[in-house]
């Protein structure tokens, strides 16, 4: 585990919409939480079930070597996000946008609070 110091050095560094290569690394529960992503930080990364198909059965395997955007990170010592190949993203993500998190488009590329 980081230090509150180290994690606030990587995370100035950290952008919106920063694209990492990532590998599955766990998936606990199909379908019910998210999956596990190592991105070569040392933090881990995590997508959230909300952000992944509504179909456990599409959600990318253990293994699964693919390209992941930043979606947050805060105190939490985790890198939160969003896979970049729509077959790994929830159908309504546009609706889920708008609803939820409307500022995106011009987040991307803004450090991380």
């Amino acid at each position: 585990m980081l230090t509150t110091d180290e994690w606030d050095c990587i995370r100035r560094d950290l952008r919106f919409g920063q694209r990492f290569q990532g590998t599955v690394t766990l998936v606990p529960n199909p379908g019910a939480i998210g999956v596990f992503v190592d991105i070569g930080l040392p933090v881990g990364g995590f997508v959230d079930c909300r952000l992944l198909p509504v179909e456990a059965d599409r959600w990318p395997a253990v293994g699964t070597v693919t390209e992941f955007e930043l979606w947050w990170a805060d105190e939490r010592q985790q890198v939160r996000l969003k896979a970049v190949d729509p077959q790994f993203v929830t159908g309504d993500f546009d609706e889920y946008l708008a609803r939820w998190r409307p500022g995106w488009p011009d987040e991307r590329g803004r450090a991380v609070p």
